[in-house]
């Protein structure tokens, strides 16, 4: 049991945090929640999330044993057969098939895009050094399938929602992937970290600066109120912190970096829930 956990990451949240909270920021702005429309998007984040973690370890089991950090994942270790991950991935698809029924159709065609991108990030690391681009798009689905599943149009607010957590997730996905890079560097395997090369903080920097530019055109299409603005600056402060911790580029540090986000999630989102 503890092997399939691992394998879903229940054990680790803090992916499926950093994919909750874009849903929950765009749960709050499309309109007056209903608890329905929490509840299954809220599942669906979990349960999504654990069906891309399987798919990213099937699709990694011949290489996560050469990276330190991944090296004991429930495939690579042996804990696990890849037949065992199948089976995972198809009881977790067919939950989220049963949650998408109690949405509309429109939000049906947004799902299906979100299983394309997710089912074809894992593989991106081999041919491109953007996967981290892919996940920032994958993550990102959530938002206007929201709009979709609640008021069934796409205003500006719903884009921007998107470009702001697609530049945010490349920004702490590279910093996560500052942590593998000399390994990664070793079997082949691409990302942002070894592309953008010692730009990397520089460019983690432009991204964190275009995060917190688009927010604040956020709330002021929306008119959040000065709690919002409260919630931004500290979420400024934060990244300033994250700048830190990077600048000597130490796994751990990085690491660290990477893991301060789910504050800025939080923090964002209790900016829009108390406006």
């Amino acid at each position: 049991m503890r092997a399939y956990l691992q394998l879903m990451r229940l054990d680790r949240p803090i992916g499926t945090l950093l994919l909750l909270w874009p849903t929950l920021w765009a749960i709050w702005l499309a309109g007056q929640p209903l608890l329905y429309i929490i509840l299954v998007f809220v599942l669906g984040v979990i349960v999504m999330r654990s069906a891309g973690c399987v798919i990213n370890d099937y699709a990694d089991r011949h290489f996560d044993g050469y990276v330190e950090r991944t090296k004991n994942r429930p495939l690579a270790r042996g804990a696990l057969s890849p037949r065992n991950a199948l089976w995972t991935l198809l009881v977790l698809l067919v939950i989220a098939l049963l949650l998408l029924l109690t949405l509309n159709k429109l939000s049906w065609f947004i799902a299906g895009l979100a299983l394309l991108t997710a089912l074809i990030y894992p593989f991106m690391k081999r041919y491109t050094h953007l996967p981290q681009v892919t996940l920032g798009i994958a993550f990102s689905w959530g938002i206007p399938m929201v709009y979709a599943a609640t008021i069934e149009q796409f205003p500006l607010t719903c884009w921007l929602l998107c470009l702001v957590n697609i530049c945010w997730t490349v920004a702490y996905d590279t910093e996560y992937a500052m942590v593998d890079r000399d390994d990664d560097l070793k079997i082949g395997i691409k990302s942002t970290a070894i592309l953008f090369g010692h730009y990397d903080k520089l460019i983690i920097g432009v991204l964190q600066f275009i995060t917190v530019i688009n927010l604040v055109i956020i709330g002021q299409l929306n008119q959040l109120s000065t709690f919002y603005y409260l919630g931004l600056l500290l979420t400024v402060l934060l990244f300033i912190y994250q700048q830190w911790l990077i600048k000597d580029r130490q796994r751990n540090r990085c690491f660290k970096a990477f893991m301060n986000n789910n504050l800025v999630g939080c923090l964002v989102f209790l900016g829009i829930f108390f406006s």
